[in-house]
């Protein structure tokens, strides 16, 4: 019985929803990766996913080459690829598993931006923001490390006013608590006394209107109050992210606590900061050592 490859991508889709509690944006992401890799199999004849092969998929790992894509996005491509076969195989929909050998393109992971710890601490303590609300945008997506889906569905009821910590809710529906410092704690103090809640399930930070924010408009506010105090090219919420881990590791903090603080699943994931401080140690070295 013929089982069509179309069919298994919304299985898995729907395992990713109901099961897995994969975020909307990150469903997405993968409906268009493996749609894109749907076509090319019904194009190419091969509309059973039993009738795929290993060969049949390095055919396709050689079109994304020769479609220029760069070496991150065809790693992406093929990471979703490799879930959906593994899926497939664990439900028993095909006898062998054609991904399960298949090679990732190498690639030489790029080092977040990161703006430097004087800079923020100026725009965020003295810089006259046009709204409070922006500062506390700024204030808890960097001194709480948050994503900025995190911030967007923080409710009032996530914040432990005594014991100065949040819960978030992050990727995969995995609760975590964050410390919140004494100054993240007091913008807090000072928006709900501009912007009161009307309950504890109301969103913690609420535009004009008092309704939730949304993505675009932290990245609009996050590009244009980092444009005041920084050159780096990127710009956006997740830089604010990567600069708080940065500057964790730079003054001591142990990588396994920053892990936990981020809500990396993985502990690899959160290396990479250890890099970025570790250049961020050339630099200086190389700028002010009379030896270098």
């Amino acid at each position: 019985m013929a089982i069509v490859i179309s069919q298994v991508i919304e299985q898995f889709l729907s395992q990713l929803s109901n099961i897995r509690r994969y975020s909307d944006n990150t469903i997405k992401a993968y409906r268009i990766d493996l749609s894109e890799f749907g076509n090319f199999c019904v194009n190419n004849s091969k509309q059973d996913i039993s009738d795929i092969t290993e060969k049949f998929l390095k055919k396709y790992l050689i079109n994304l080459t020769e479609r220029e894509l760069d070496k991150t996005s065809i790693s992406r491509k093929l990471s979703a690829i490799r879930s959906l076969f593994r899926f497939a195989f664990r439900n028993e929909l095909i006898a062998t598993n054609p991904a399960s050998a298949l090679p990732n393109p190498r690639t030489r992971r790029k080092l977040p931006s990161v703006v430097d710890a004087d800079s923020l601490k100026h725009l965020i303590e003295n810089e006259k923001s046009e709204k409070l609300f922006e500062k506390a945008i700024l204030e808890l997506l960097y001194g709480c490390a948050l994503r900025v889906s995190e911030l967007c569905n923080l409710k009032v009821k996530d914040v432990d006013f005594e014991g100065s910590t949040i819960r978030i809710l992050g990727k995969g529906n995995k609760m975590r608590i964050v410390p919140v410092g004494s100054k993240s704690m007091e913008l807090i103090y000072s928006y709900l006394k501009d912007y009161p809640a009307t309950n504890q399930n109301d969103f913690l930070i609420r535009n004009d209107k008092n309704e939730k924010i949304y993505p675009r408009l932290v990245y609009r506010i996050v590009n244009r109050n980092l444009s005041k105090v920084t050159d780096v090219k990127n710009k956006s919420p997740h830089t604010l992210r990567h600069s708080a881990a940065t500057h964790m590791l730079d003054n001591g903090a142990d990588l396994r606590v920053v892990k936990e603080i981020l809500g990396h699943e993985n502990l690899s994931t959160t290396q990479i900061y250890t890099h970025v401080s570790i250049e961020r140690l050339k630099a200086t070295y190389k700028k002010s050592h009379p030896k270098s």
